[in-house]
């Protein structure tokens, strides 16, 4: 593949094939290409979503971190946040302010951002074309936490999340899972193992498993 300037531009109704996930010795697959929508949704579509975009490092793990509707968990203490109504949970209020306030975050494991201003521009062209969607907790009326992701068919790909005070995140993700899986999505694909997402139910399947339940529900 070749980089950004070379590359052809795909609009949504366009696909790229990318090498298959499954003869990759590793999570990379390929190096190359762009951040337009039709090649973003063909990744997804085969397993394969970006890191970092100078240039554009896809990747398929394996394991595969997952959350299926059966497995979410909500502990006791989320379900008082929730009966107390601490947070105010939006869909699709501020895409642009959740992803660009993830790309801010410092995160202990890692020295910078993967969400460069290139990848959230892409993300946000998905979310005015109806891919990408976010969920947003608000307490007294200010952006708290919120977590963006895209779906496609029954599919939920969740990309990441953000907290400016304690639960904010946890409220607005699990607001949005519950959401999902009452609208017929099967699985949320979470990428790679975190404590965070485990102790919401999250599990490892394989790279296999994972590509073969991705082909069943797109």
């Amino acid at each position: 593949m070749t980089n950004h300037s070379d590359f052809p531009y795909f609009s949504q109704e366009e696909r790229f094939t990318f090498p298959d996930p499954q003869k990759a010795k590793g999570s990379l697959v390929a190096v190359g290409g762009n951040l337009s929508p039709g090649m973003l949704l063909s990744a997804y579509e085969q397993g394969i979503f970006p890191w970092n975009d100078n240039p554009v490092r896809w990747h398929s793990p394996d394991p595969r971190f997952t959350l299926f509707p059966e497995k979410l968990h909500i502990s006791s203490s989320m379900k008082k946040i929730f009966n107390q109504k601490i947070f105010d949970v939006c869909f699709d209020r501020d895409f642009a302010s959740v992803i660009k306030n993830c790309a801010q975050i410092r995160r202990k494991s890692q020295a910078g951002t993967w969400i460069s201003n290139t990848m959230q521009e892409a993300y946000i062209t998905l979310h005015n074309l109806g891919w990408a969607h976010s969920a947003e907790s608000y307490f007294n009326g200010e952006l708290a936490g919120g977590c963006y992701g895209l779906r496609i068919g029954n599919v939920f790909y969740g990309e990441s999340m953000f907290a400016k005070m304690p639960n904010a995140s946890k409220a607005a993700f699990l607001t949005l899972a519950r959401y999902l899986f009452e609208d017929g999505v099967k699985f949320i694909d979470c990428q790679v193992y975190s404590r965070h997402l485990e102790s919401l139910g999250g599990q490892e399947i394989s790279r296999t498993q994972f590509l073969k339940l991705l082909k069943q529900n797109l």
